[in-house]
């Protein structure tokens, strides 16, 4: 195996940008959902369960790291777990592969939480018109922690369809097999 190309999307882009990019797209996300639901759904909104949705948006991370887990669950003897603090003070958990794994159950397990998390937001908010406004601040708010998985993806859309993923302290690792070449076989 050899390494195609490293990918590291916080040096690439600078963890500030991200920040900046995400909060843009909370923003975003928010403002077309909120808009859209309220063309579609009428009437009073409510925020009697206000202490329901604290504690779901604090659910929310939690939640969103367990299904990056579930696709690579198999795979948990060639994870790491760690705890970081972003900007100092935000407890957030780290999980590191340090063992190749393949490239399409890595893209899935990147996209699991975006894809679940979200369905379930915007189902909720179609089922429970009154808490809309909730659903929505949720959902902005998730696809705000999705858009450095989103931004993998894309590089990694564009990788070999064979290669497998292995993450160091440089990035993401894209290792493809060697191939034989005509001088290999004649030998």
């Amino acid at each position: 195996m050899h390494c195609w190309k490293t990918i590291n999307v916080q040096k690439k882009y600078g963890h500030e940008r991200i920040f900046l990019f995400s909060m843009i797209f909370v923003f975003a996300v928010f403002s077309c959902f909120y808009i859209s639901i309220n063309v579609f759904r009428h009437g009073p909104i409510s925020d009697r369960l206000f202490p329901l949705f604290v504690f779901a948006l604090v659910l929310t991370y939690p939640l969103h790291k367990l299904l990056h887990f579930i696709p690579i669950a198999r795979h948990r003897q060639r994870l790491r777990f760690s705890i970081v603090k972003q900007f100092g003070f935000i407890p957030t958990l780290n999980m590191k592969i340090h063992e190749p794994i393949m490239k399409s159950r890595y893209i899935v397990s990147l996209v699991i939480p975006f894809i679940v998390i979200n369905s379930l937001l915007i189902i909720g908010a179609m089922l429970f018109p009154s808490f809309r406004h909730y659903f929505a601040i949720l959902l902005s708010y998730h696809s705000g922690l999705c858009l450095i998985d989103l931004l993998y993806v894309r590089h990694l859309v564009k990788t070999p369809k064979k290669a497998l993923i292995e993450e160091t302290d440089k990035g993401f690792e894209i290792l493809i097999p060697h191939t034989k070449t005509r001088t290999d076989l004649s030998a």
